[in-house]
């Protein structure tokens, strides 16, 4: 394979990839209801479950997010719906609302609000260690801003790693900044690339990409991909999901009911990783805001 054909291959995968990780595919919109103060103070939201009670923490450092949140579950949006995503070790994911009272067996994923929100990553004070709240979101090759969904979001459960292991993670993640960087600077180019391509320029096409690869580099060695002592010690410890790090928008923790998200976690699940046995939000309100 010829060095220039990464080029190529870059670019295919920015015009062909739909792929997701944690999240829904809603269409990307502007929202007015994410519009309202950043005032920063933390609020607190009650979820009732068929497992249990979860009470949870919003971060005034995330506002859009949290407003957002808030405003849904004042709308009473969040009652009836169901964790239809369910990863041991993973995550569990509600917020469709197309899974009110959706049948069995029906696929879901895809439903929102008709809205994203602008990221608001507030990396790494905020990360994805176990009981962590985020926003779920569609993949960086069709987000590249990376909104989040309107209305979609995970609890983080995971799982715990030793040093070796985030040594490991730590390498994965400089490595998938380093593609991240380099896929964008072929999706500034693309029209330079297809040009190239048609006329058959071998030559041009190598140039070009010795100079992405160059700039690829440079950009990198700037950027921080290590993680924290307080990420080390979390990810030690209670356990989570590193390699989401900076990637979504983390807004929120659990503080109550994390016994109900191990009870959600374990339960039976299909093919597509929707339980088997509905897990519903009954009820969610405002504790304080």
């Amino acid at each position: 394979m010829k060095i220039h054909s990464l080029l190529l291959l870059a670019l295919t995968v920015i015009m062909t990839s739909t792929g997701c990780n944690a999240q829904n595919t809603q269409q990307e919109m502007t929202t007015d209801t994410a519009n309202t103060t950043a005032a920063s103070h933390d609020a607190t939201v009650e979820f009732k479950t068929t497992e249990g009670d979860i009470v949870l923490r919003l971060y005034g450092d995330t506002p859009k997010h949290r407003d957002n949140f808030l405003k849904l579950v004042k709308d009473g949006y969040y009652d009836g719906l169901l964790f239809h995503r369910v990863i041991k070790d993973f995550m569990v994911q509600t917020g469709d609302p197309d899974s009110r009272n959706a049948a069995k067996g029906t696929m879901l994923g895809t439903g929102d609000p008709g809205y994203t929100i602008e990221a608001e990553i507030v990396s790494p004070k905020y990360f994805n260690k176990r009981g962590a709240l985020a926003a779920a979101r569609t993949g960086d090759q069709v987000n590249p801003e990376r909104r989040s969904s309107g209305s979609q979001f995970y609890i983080v459960t995971g799982r715990k790693f030793n040093e070796q292991q985030l040594k490991q993670m730590e390498f994965q993640l400089k490595q998938q900044g380093m593609q991240q960087i380099f896929e964008g600077l072929v999706k500034q180019h693309r029209d330079t690339i297809m040009s190239l391509r048609r006329a058959k320029d071998q030559a041009g096409l190598q140039k070009l990409q010795d100079e992405l690869v160059a700039r690829t580099e440079a950009e990198g060695a700037a950027m921080d991909f290590s993680l924290t002592p307080e990420q080390r010690e979390a990810y030690m410890t209670v356990g989570g999901a590193p390699h989401l790090d900076g990637a979504y928008t983390v807004f929120g923790e659990v503080i109550s009911g994390m016994d109900v998200i191990e009870k959600i976690e374990a339960v039976a699940t299909d093919r597509n990783d929707r339980p088997v046995d509905d897990v519903k939000i009954l009820s969610a309100k405002v504790v304080e805001e």
